[in-house]
């Protein structure tokens, strides 16, 4: 095995790839599978049932894998899976799954999750995503492709936050937020502000691109006098060869929560 501190506890039953470095006070409980280049800091935990991909890094006291904060946990032999190369800053928490959520929380790869942030239960993080500091995930959100959430934000219960969304500090995010979209705004008054522009030109997005989202915007944020679901077909109506056309209509009517507008 890779460079084990002599404080550190590995339990019988871990797989631990030969490469890995586990440093002080750490402990690996005895259901954890870890890939090649994992680095383990100091005084972080890994338990339950939880499989973690290569290249992941582990800040100080980051507790992944421990048991539900969901009163209706009944010792379920539920699973967290961790992807490739994410960083895991300090004491975040991140929650197995449970019977009622699927059975799995996972975070796909190359996602930075900044420090005492927490995700819960059954929640699904896609890849390149950004949780700021002090963030607060509920269980069952979903949060996709390079979503950015800032600081001492919460997301609650069931809320999906789309792809490329960033979403401001000090929010309160109770419904799902549409794809491309920049918001902000405690509970009970969060606002979608328009198209993250700045964000999305940074990932190379083309101008035609840009300006097909503005339009979007107008049409389903702007223009109040249109249902949702009209003006989702005004949408397709106008862009039917749009990919990210589809993209936001596909999300906006696959809601449940409801959309912030």
């Amino acid at each position: 095995m890779g460079k084990v501190h002599p404080t550190a506890i590995i339990h019988d039953g871990a797989e631990v790839a030969s490469d890995c470095e586990i440093g002080p006070y750490c402990i690996v409980g005895p259901k954890v599978k870890i890939a090649s280049g994992n680095r383990l800091m100091s005084h972080v935990v890994l338990e339950g049932r939880t499989t973690i991909g290569s290249g992941n890094v582990f800040f100080p006291f980051a507790v992944i894998g421990g048991v539900p904060q969901d009163l209706k946990y009944e010792g379920e032999d539920a699973e967290l899976v961790i992807g490739k190369d994410n960083t895991i800053r300090e004491s975040v928490t991140i929650n197995i799954g449970t019977k009622g959520g699927g059975g799995v929380t996972r975070v796909g790869d190359s996602n930075l999750i900044m420090a005492y942030a927490h995700l819960g239960h059954d929640v699904q993080v896609h890849n390149h995503t950004v949780i700021a500091n002090a963030c607060q995930i509920a269980g069952h959100v979903i949060v996709e492709d390079y979503a950015i959430i800032g600081g001492l934000s919460g997301g609650g219960q069931f809320v999906r936050i789309g792809a490329h969304v960033y979403i401001g500090g000090f929010s309160g995010v109770e419904r799902d937020v549409a794809p491309f979209c920049l918001g902000r705004g405690p509970v009970g008054a969060f606002e979608v502000w328009g198209m993250n522009l700045v964000g999305l030109k940074r990932r190379g997005f083309s101008s035609g691109e840009l300006a097909v989202l503005q339009d979007i915007n107008k049409i389903f944020f702007k223009d109040k006098s249109l249902e949702k679901e009209t003006a989702l077909q005004k949408i397709e109506s106008s862009f039917p060869d749009s990919a990210l056309a589809k993209q936001f209509v596909d999300f906006a009517r696959k809601s449940e929560k409801g959309m912030h507008r």
